[in-house]
């Protein structure tokens, strides 16, 4: 085994689909074709959204294709006390801040900076409560906040689109860290989750291409090391938008795993033939063509 640690988090709010199907086997492929371990992480810190279990139904679906752990199974709901660890440790350097506006007070900001939000995207803060800025002016805190940069670009290579580049003051603003509703939030969870297992190796969809740069600002913050990042090709709906639960993706049919596995790697640009689950992995293992 190599030092490569990749790893494969889905959210236990249903069974995978097609979509998240090429999403693990990309990353289990890039993990194998590197003679490395690959992990299963549960993100289940949006706890509203998680389906009582969802996460045996995930991990019973990876077992049929035959994508198994090569450790134990992380859930996200049990790391309550690692994540504030971070955001204290954040706090102590000044680096994050509480936030009392709602997303009407964020909406009403941009507006009256000319600002358009795009469709599917978000809304940039406006650094409203930062304590340069005066902080809550008496507000009661709601969320917290990490600062960001407030000029230049953040620059990073990406393993199949290359060069990438995102200005986070202006496309994003200081994001949030800890939610108004007392959750915690993606960014930081899986900043947190990726240092502690070792993760080296990030392979996921290409709509995450944009929170690459929060994350390696993140684990700048924290003292971490940034992994690479690979962003697979996303498998799209009907409506030529992402794949997904909120886009009518069905659950995975896996009544000849075969079949799926077939499909799942032309995503990838994989054409493999073969007889049995396991023989196609390895053969779609020694055709990766991400092995840089």
């Amino acid at each position: 085994m190599s030092s490569y640690v990749g790893r494969f988090a889905p959210s236990p709010t249903g069974p995978l689909h097609a979509g998240s199907l090429v999403a693990a086997l990309a990353s289990w492929l890039d993990a194998r074709a590197h003679q490395g371990r690959w992990l299963v992480r549960i993100e289940d810190v949006d706890r509203p959204r998680c389906v009582r279990g969802a996460d045996a139904v995930i991990l019973q679906q990876l077992a049929q294709v035959g994508l198994t752990s090569d450790g134990p199974v992380l859930y996200q709901s049990q790391r309550d006390t690692v994540y504030q660890a971070a955001l204290d440790a954040l706090v102590a350097q000044a680096q994050a801040y509480p936030c009392g506006c709602t997303r009407a007070d964020i909406a009403q900001a941009n507006a009256a900076l000319g600002l358009n939000k795009e469709r599917h995207g978000d809304l940039v803060y406006p650094g409203t409560c930062r304590p340069s800025q005066g902080g809550l002016k008496g507000k009661p805190a709601r969320a917290w906040r990490v600062l960001v940069p407030e000029s230049g670009a953040w620059s990073w290579q990406d393993r199949r689109l290359g060069p990438q580049s995102q200005c986070l003051a202006s496309e994003v603003g200081d994001f949030v860290i800890k939610r108004a509703d007392g959750l915690w939030a993606y960014q930081l969870a899986v900043v947190v989750d990726d240092a502690a297992q070792g993760i080296t190796d990030i392979v996921r969809g290409e709509d995450l291409t944009d929170n690459t740069p929060r994350q390696q600002w993140l684990q700048q913050c924290l003292g971490t090391p940034t992994p690479r990042y690979l962003h697979t090709p996303l498998v799209l709906g009907p409506n030529g938008e992402k794949l997904s639960k909120q886009n009518g993706a069905t659950p995975l049919n896996l009544t000849d795993p075969l079949a799926a596995l077939h499909t799942a790697g032309q995503a990838l640009g994989l054409h493999i033939q073969a007889r049995t689950v396991s023989e196609w992995l390895q053969t779609a293992t020694q055709a990766w063509p991400w092995r840089d």
